[in-house]
This record gives C-alpha cells, structure tokens and sequence, in this order.
C-alpha cells in the first residue's frame, strides 16, 4: 500500500488542499477548515493518482449553505464516479471543473431526495455534454416504501414520467449516450461485484437504514480502497468486515453522540463511527453529510470517535479534495 503522502508533495500548484492533509495525518487531529482553494488552473485535486471530493457536505436542509450528500472520485485528473447527487451536487460538479464525459458510473446509496434530487441535471447536462457512451445508473431495489432505481428512472425520464422529452435517453434511439439503470440487491448478505472497468472496480453491500434499501459501496482502486457508507445503524454489523483495510470510510455525520429516539435508530452515533473505523483498520474517516444539529458539536464527536479511533478524522467541506 503505498505511503498516505505519497501524492501530497509532487506539486507545490496543489500546496492548500495537500498541506492540509498532510497537517492531519501528521498531528492525528479532527480539521475543520474551510474548503481548500483550486490551484491556478481550478484544480481543486491533483492531477496524478485517486482523490476523493466532497461535492456537497449538507444533508436536505436549506439553511446550511451546503450541498446536499454528494461525491466524486478523481483518477488521474479526470472525474469517474460520482456517488450520490443531492440537492446542488450539480452545481458543485461545474465548480470542481469535472466533466460529465469522464464519468464511468453513477451509484447511489439510497434513493430519497437529499440523495438523488439531481440526477435529473446530470442527465440533462450530459445530453448537453461531449457525452457519446452509456451512463451507467446503480442503486437500490425498491421494497413498499421506496421505488427501485430502475423505476426512479422511469418516473424521471420515462414516457409517463415528469420529463418525457427525454425518453430516448432510456433507450437507443438517443445514439450514443443512454442512460441505463441498474437495480442493487438491497436485501441480501453477500457482497457483491457490480461494475469493472480498467479503473476500478465496485461492490456492495446491504446496510440498515430503517425501511429505506440502502447500499454501502466499496470502491477499489488497484491498491486502494474508499468505502462509501451512506445513512445506516450499523444494526446488522456488516460494514466492519467490507471496509477492512481500506484507505478512506466516508460515513454519513447526521446525528450527535447524545441523539435518541427515531434518529437514532436509522443513523449512527460518532461512537459507532469510532468503533467501525477501529474494527475496519481504516486509514482515514470523513465524515460527510453534515446537518446542523450534529455542527458545533465538533468536540464531542472527536472525543466519541477517538474512544475507539485515533487515525485521521476530517469533517467535510465543500469542494475539498483528498488524495489516497
């Protein structure tokens, strides 16, 4: 595995967003800086090696001057997977300077609104894009509560759906580009490999999030791994073991170490992230998805966390980029 500062000190173009990190792994501290500044040429990440963008760090508040949940992985300075898109994420995507042309996949950790409120602007703007291959769509399958990804789609974008001029993107009478939608088992308990090309490749698993299908996606790198978790309890205590030894554990942050109730039962305390992160031998946490009861309680979340875990933690911001 190769060394955390392996791709921090190759440019002095990428100082902010580097020295940031650096500072992090080397003093073992929470930061909570604000977003790193692009370099001259309106890179926020570098341009060599895999980096992880938080695109929006908010959940579905509107007073949080913050994005949705939404992230990108970069290889090698280009945009190619794109994980959740709430409410902004495409915004956030035209300032990071991504193209929808670079992107090999979309997945989705669950499907309510604060997750997938923007696909709609992805597909149009990659109709609008140099875009000439197939977009690939994963989620999960849907249950009595929540539609599957596959009908997510055709509610959109369907015939009978909100926006039918775009119909033939779900087939090939569009060309090139199509949108193709494919349903995730989120009910089982093996993990299982759903997308591979020459960058990556991707697995899920089921994960408990109260009657919602919700996934947890493991991205592989060569090398390296990033685990995306999403909203979820821990309740079937699967994620340590699918997150082993991986390079980075994006969690959702969205209740505080003294929440009870409902909340509590559909998302994790910073005490769990501690214990998941230690037991998963992970490198680094971030924490995303950042709703306003759990901000100005920093202290305390650190303080939970490091019971069990004392690697890297970083509160996520937006446009913040970190290399693996």
């Amino acid at each position: 595995m190769k060394s955390p500062l392996s791709h921090h000190f190759t440019s002095l173009a990428q100082g902010l967003t580097r020295s940031l990190f650096a500072c992090l792994l080397l003093a073992g501290t929470t930061q909570t800086a604000t977003a790193a500044s692009p370099d001259k040429k309106g890179n926020y990440c570098g341009v060599e090696g895999n980096w992880i963008q938080i695109l929006g760090s908010g959940g579905a508040e509107l007073d949080d001057r913050r994005a949705g949940t939404s992230y990108l992985v970069w290889i090698d300075g280009k945009a190619k997977l794109l994980i959740d898109a709430g409410p902004g994420a495409a915004v956030r995507f035209d300032e990071a300077g991504a193209k929808l042309e670079d992107l090999d996949a979309i997945i989705f950790t669950q499907l309510q609104s604060a997750h997938t409120s923007d696909l709609i602007d992805f597909i149009t703007g990659a109709q609008l894009s140099r875009r000439d291959r197939p977009l690939p769509v994963y989620g999960p399958d849907g249950n009595d509560v929540m539609p599957s990804t596959s009908q997510l789609l055709n509610r959109l974008i369907g015939p009978g759906g909100a926006y039918p001029l775009l119909a033939d993107y779900l087939t090939f009478k569009s060309g090139g580009f199509r949108v193709k939608a494919h349903n995730v088992n989120a009910s089982g308990i093996r993990p299982g490999t759903r997308f591979t090309n020459e960058h990556m490749r991707l697995s899920t698993i089921p994960v408990s999030h109260g009657p919602i299908p919700a996934l947890a996606w493991r991205v592989q790198l060569g090398d390296q791994a990033i685990v995306f978790t999403g909203d979820f309890n821990n309740r079937k205590d699967r994620v340590p073991d699918f997150a082993k030894d991986s390079d980075a554990l994006v969690v959702s942050h969205t209740i505080p170490e003294v929440a009870r109730g409902a909340a509590r039962d559909l998302h994790l305390l910073p005490s769990q992230i501690g214990r998941i992160a230690k037991q998963a031998g992970v490198r680094m946490v971030i924490l995303g998805q950042r709703m306003n009861r759990t901000r100005g309680r920093e202290s305390q979340t650190r303080e939970a966390i490091n019971r069990n875990y004392e690697g890297a933690l970083i509160y996520s911001n937006e446009l913040e980029c970190w290399g693996l």
